[in-house]
């Protein structure tokens, strides 16, 4: 009985924590695309910032780029499409 009570208890605290998991996505608001930088502008300030981009594509309100670091990484790099600002990485798999 106590390993079931002690089970279900951490089942409970693992779902309770799922939904701050979610909040690692970046947020770019909701800026018309009439405002957006060109992709080609994107590329050009990612690969000022020091990678190597293979693709850029948007995604959920910011640009997504599929690049290189400079440490020979593979990385995800969200931009602002607006201001160009990098607000989020990720490194691939």
């Amino acid at each position: 009985m106590r390993f079931l009570m002690t089970a279900g208890l951490i089942a409970f605290c693992l779902v309770g924590t799922a939904p701050a998991f979610a909040d690692n996505d970046p947020s770019c608001g909701d800026a018309p695309r009439a405002q957006w930088m060109s992709q080609d502008a994107a590329k050009t300030k990612l690969k000022d910032l020091g990678y190597e981009v293979r693709r850029v594509k948007p995604e959920n309100g910011c640009y997504e780029a599929y690049a290189v670091d400079k440490t020979g990484a593979k990385v995800e790099v969200f931009l602002h499409p607006v201001s160009g600002e990098v607000v989020g990485t990720s490194k691939e798999d």
